[in-house]
C-alpha cells in the first residue's frame, strides 16, 4: 500500500542532490517530506483498516518520525547555507 510513497522518499533526496543546485535539491527534500507525509497517512490507514495491527503501526511511525526529523533538519541546515551565500 505505501511502497511507492516509501521509496520515493529517498529517490526525491538522491534526484535532487544530484541535480546540481541548492535550490533544486530543497525542492526535491520537500517533495520527499511530501512523500513521507504521505506514507505517514497510508500506515494510519493501514492500521484503521486492520492491515496491521498498532505495534506494527507504532514501529512504522516511529520510524517515520526519526526520517521526518532527519529530513527536516537537512532542510533547516540547507535553507540556513543558502542564506550565508547571498
Amino acid at each position: 500500500m505505501y511502497r511507492r510513497a516509501a521509496v520515493s522518499i529517498p529517490s526525491n533526496i538522491v534526484e535532487g542532490k544530484a541535480r546540481g543546485s541548492n535550490k533544486d535539491y530543497n525542492r526535491f527534500l520537500l517533495m520527499a517530506r511530501g512523500s513521507l507525509e504521505e506514507v505517514k497517512y497510508q500506515i494510519l490507514l493501514a492500521k484503521d483498516l486492520k492491515y496491521i495491527d498498532d505495534t506494527k503501526y507504532k514501529e512504522i511511525f516511529n520510524k517515520t518520525d526519526e526520517a521526518g526529523r532527519l529530513l527536516g533538519g537537512l532542510i533547516k541546515k540547507l535553507d540556513s547555507s543558502q542564506l550565508v551565500r547571498k
